[in-house]
């Protein structure tokens, strides 16, 4: 009877192993590829619990998520002769699992040495206004060098490429920063120069416009001396009015006796005569 008891239990262990050997579980973002004495099995096993067998297969998960690497800064030479470090950030997944692990060794490393050789390459073709201005151009050009060498030999598809960080030497900051002063002064002085001849234009109008009526310019006066007033300031000069002025130059145009009756100078005026016997002399 014990001997009995020890089989079943021997087989029953037996079993067990035989069932953990042969028993692999596949994640859903896994892939499983069987080798079978070192050839590949088709097809790649989908998700789920899949057998093997014991001893002659062997099965590695392959993921397909979606990797994100970072290339570490590099040093690199522009098109223009500026010297910089740039680093950026990789995306890549794998879309065919055979050709990932048969085709290249330990594929997230060579991801990273190829966008190494490509961020080098693709900076030194670039000036630095495109680099730090039109970065879209870079990431795409860097998409396309990296994603050529890796997608059909191994299996791999690169999905996007990010420069994260552009280094510029301290000399270069301080240039730039000088430039950036200088256009912005520029501009400054060409908006203020516009907005003065805009101003004189409109100053232009309205002189025209209040030549034709003399009491506009009394009326802009006073407008002015209200302005001023709201100021608050202890004293307030008044210019003369100019339609005063006006006012008395024509009162003593016609206050004046005509030409004709204005005594003329170095002519002596005629003397009155005298009643009698037609003699002049003193009055006594």
């Amino acid at each position: 009877m014990e001997t009995v008891v020890i089989g079943v239990v021997i087989v029953i262990v037996f079993l067990g192993l035989l069932g953990a050997l042969s028993i692999r579980l596949v994640q859903q973002y896994q892939r499983g590829i069987v080798f079978r004495f070192g050839r590949v099995l088709t097809p790649v096993r989908e998700p789920g619990l899949r057998l093997i067998v014991p001893v002659a297969d062997r099965m590695v998960r392959v993921s397909m998520q979606t990797t994100v690497i970072g290339v570490p800064p590099q040093g690199a030479i522009t098109r223009d002769n500026v010297t910089l470090t740039v680093d950026a950030v990789v995306y890549y997944r794998v879309v065919d699992p055979v050709k990932a692990l048969v085709n290249v060794h330990d594929y997230p490393s060579a991801v990273l040495q190829v966008a190494q050789t490509a961020l080098r390459s693709v900076i030194g073709k670039a000036d630095l206004d495109t680099l730090l201005g039109d970065r879209e151009r870079i990431n795409a050009e860097l998409k396309a060098v990296i994603d050529a060498p890796t997608e059909k030999p191994w299996g791999l598809l690169i999905e996007r490429v990010e420069v994260k960080d552009v280094a510029l030497p301290e000399g270069m900051k301080r240039s730039m920063s000088r430039q950036a002063e200088a256009e912005r002064e520029r501009r400054a002085r060409v908006i203020a120069a516009d907005g003065e001849y805009q101003a004189s234009r409109r100053l232009a109008d309205a002189s025209r416009a209040m030549a034709g009526t003399p009491g506009a310019y009394q009326l802009r006066l006073l407008q002015t001396v209200v302005d001023v007033a709201a100021e608050k300031n202890s004293t307030l000069v008044m210019p003369f009015p100019v339609e005063l002025l006006r006012f008395f130059d024509k009162f003593t145009r016609d206050t004046e006796p005509p030409a004709a009756e204005r005594p003329q100078a170095g002519r002596p005026e005629p003397a009155a005569p005298v009643a009698g016997d037609g003699h002049r002399g003193p009055l006594t």
